[in-house]
This record gives structure tokens, C-alpha cells and sequence, in this order.
């Protein structure tokens, strides 16, 4: 499969592109949406297999942020790697998706700081740094205050390596076509990479090569197990989250993104502002076109596209493949309504994270519409 388009035609959403060692039938992914629909022991369910086979018609789907290790997943109901239970439970969600010739990577995911001590046995949440994440956390006790988090110690990072590896072998066993780093949003990679959160004096702290080290070396972790082709990333680049900032993000970015270019990842996804962020889509950050010229691979973007500012990126090259997420929440048909132009679904917040099936496998596509539409005029 070629990433090339017929010569002076610009890309279209709707052709396919390599992605490492990833043949993606359309640029259209599927962004990682935490739904909350797993057992409290993070077990992967039922529903998750009709949920994700239901949207295979995306180029890739990128999994809902998946815990990597106890330590790291602080969402309630959110699905883990770590154990066999959970891998195991993995395995039809990804053959669904497969049968239906679509193709899936798992987001390996540790919220670091953005944790609450309820959700690991009380253990104190880890971090760069001893430093405290602004809001309340989710727990299964509804809402509490973020609690200060302890610095990960220099002899904890070892191990934390291993944590990722063995999320990584639990991805292949379960089936998976690859796993994306989660080193965005101000979870835990992205708590070492920014200057606010990352307040170490030690080799991972204080310089950009050092605020990036743990990038790198859990990078390599991933790619020692699955090849490079198999393994990408996620940063968010643009202004504060979730209490995480940067006081020169242009130098850092570059030098993350010249960083896993070296490596040969398979592609870069960036979670952009929205049209009513920072920056919005009038202006290309300083920092996005110095990722670009950073980085060489295939480069993913993401935050509330619809079809026509998606198409204009890919056009003028700003991207190669765009990413949604609210947009195939509600559609399970995506890629099937954007080239029929149709209508969209709006998704409701009151279900994004309940455990029901409500708002969740219920959401009709095209062709149910029409069926129904038929039967209410029969």
C-alpha cells in the first residue's frame, strides 16, 4: 500500500497510508477515547468487542487509554495491560475489529500525578516530581481533590521500563497491531517532559535531553518488543494540561519529535487545540511546524475535526492522516458518513463515561437509520 496520491492531486481523507508497519485502508483514525466501560478490575467486557467492531472502518483505531501497570491507570472502569485476566479479555475485541478488516493499536497509558491513592491501594501517586495536579480526580467514591504526588525515585525508573515492556507483550498476545506512548495530555511522560511539572536535578531533570531521557528510554523499551514499525507516539504540544505547561515548548517539542524520528516510529500523533483554544486553527503554532520539520514520519493530528478543516490540513500538508474522536463516538459509520456527506450524530456527555450500553453501542448508523425510517413508514 503507497502513500502516494496521483501526481499534482492533493491526499484525501479517504486514501490509504503506511503507517510504519501498518497498512491503514483511509487517513480517517480513530482517536483513544476513555469510556469507562470495563470491570472495576479493569477487565476488558462484552460490550468493548461490539464497540470497537462496530467502528472498524476507520483507517486504525487507537484504543482508549489503556492502564499499563496498577500504578499508572487512575480511571474507574478504564481497561489495564498488565495482568493475563486482562490481556486475555483483550483478544476478541481485537479479532472483532480484525474480522471486520479493520486494524487496531492499544495506548499504553500512566496518568502519573493525575491519580488518586483510592484506586491503588492507597499508595501515594507518582511523578517527576513531588507536585500536586490542579481539579479533583475520578474514583469510584465520585470526585476528590488531586493529592500530592511523590517523585519517582532514579532506582523506581528500571522498573517502571519493565512496566512498559510487559504492556507492550501483553499488546502482541492480545492481538494488537502495535501500541501508541501515551506522552501527552500532562499524564505521566508529559510530567517529565515540561519544566512546570518536572522539577528534578537529577538526570532527568533540568535540560530538554534530560526531560526527554524517560521518553526515549521507554520509547526504545516499546520498540525493543515490537520493532519500531509497530510503536507511536502521542505529545500535546500546545499550552497548558491538566496543570502541565512548558516555558519554551517550541525547543522542546522539536527536540521530542527530532528524538522519535531517530528512533523510526511508525507515526506521530499531536492532540491539538481546539478551534476555541489557544491558538486555534487560523494560526499554526511555532512548535507544529518545528515538530514538522523535525519529524520525518507519518504525522497524525487530532482535536474536533470535522471533514472539510481535516481535508484542508492534509491538503496543504500540515498532516498526513487526521484523527477523531467526539465524531466516532457518536458515529460508528464515520468514514461511511463523511464520504456520503450525510448528517453526524451529536454524542451525550451523561454517557461518555457510564457502564451501560446506553450512549455507548446504541448510536444507529446509516444503514439502521434508513431501516428504521422504513419500518416507521411501512
Amino acid at each position: 500500500m503507497s502513500n502516494e496520491t496521483t501526481p499534482g492531486q492533493s491526499p484525501s481523507l479517504f486514501d490509504p497510508i503506511t503507517l510504519g508497519a501498518i497498512e491503514a485502508k483511509n487517513r480517517i483514525l480513530m482517536a483513544p477515547l476513555t469510556r469507562g466501560r470495563a470491570t472495576r478490575e479493569h477487565v476488558p467486557t462484552e460490550m468493548m468487542i461490539e464497540y470497537y467492531a462496530q467502528r472498524a472502518g476507520a483507517g486504525l483505531i487507537i484504543s482508549e487509554a489503556t492502564g499499563m501497570s496498577a500504578e499508572g491507570l487512575g480511571w474507574p472502569y478504564a481497561p489495564g495491560l498488565w495482568n493475563d485476566e486482562q490481556t486475555e479479555a483483550w483478544k476478541p475485541v481485537t479479532d472483532a475489529v480484525h474480522e471486520k478488516g479493520g486494524k487496531i493499536i492499544a495506548q499504553l497509558w500512566h496518568m502519573g500525578r493525575i491519580h488518586h491513592s483510592s484506586l491503588n491501594e492507597g499508595k501515594q501517586p507518582v511523578s517527576s516530581s513531588a507536585t500536586t495536579a490542579p481539579g479533583q480526580a475520578h474514583t469510584y467514591d465520585g470526585k476528590q481533590d488531586f493529592e500530592e504526588a511523590r517523585p519517582l525515585e532514579l532506582s523506581e525508573i528500571p522498573r517502571l521500563l519493565d512496566d512498559y515492556a510487559r504492556a507492550a507483550e501483553n499488546a502482541r498476545k492480545a492481538g494488537f497491531d502495535g501500541v501508541q506512548l501515551h506522552a501527552a495530555n500532562g499524564y505521566m511522560i508529559d510530567q517529565f517532559l515540561r519544566d512546570n511539572s518536572n522539577l528534578r536535578e537529577d538526570a532527568y531533570g533540568g535540560s530538554i535531553e534530560n526531560r526527554t531521557r524517560l521518553l526515549g528510554e521507554v520509547t526504545d523499551r516499546l520498540i525493543d518488543v515490537l520493532g519500531a514499525g509497530h510503536v507511536s507516539v502521542r505529545l500535546s504540544p500546545n499550552g497548558n494540561s491538566q496543570g502541565v505547561d512548558d516555558s519554551d515548548p517550541e525547543a522542546l517539542f522539536s527536540h521530542a519529535a527530532g528524538l522519535l524520528n531517530d528512533r523510526g516510529i511508525a507515526f506521530l500523533e499531536l492532540r491539538q487545540p481546539g478551534p476555541d483554544g489557544t491558538f486555534g486553527r487560523t494560526e499554526v503554532p511555532k512548535q507544529d511546524a518545528a515538530i514538522r520539520k523535525a519529524f520525518h514520519g507519518p504525522l497524525v493530528l487530532n482535536s474536533d475535526y470535522g471533514f472539510e478543516d481535516g481535508q484542508a490540513d492534509l491538503a496543504s500538508g500540515r498532516a498526513d492522516a487526521i484523527a477523531y474522536g467526539r465524531t466516532f463516538l457518536a458515529n460508528p459509520d464515520l468514514v461511511e458518513r463523511f464520504r456520503l456527506g450525510a448528517a453526524l450524530n451529536d454524542s451525550e456527555i451523561r454517557t461518555w463515561y457510564s457502564q451501560g450500553p446506553e450512549g455507548y453501542i446504541d448510536y444507529p448508523t446509516l444503514a439502521e437509520e434508513k431501516a428504521a425510517k422504513e419500518k416507521a413508514d411501512a
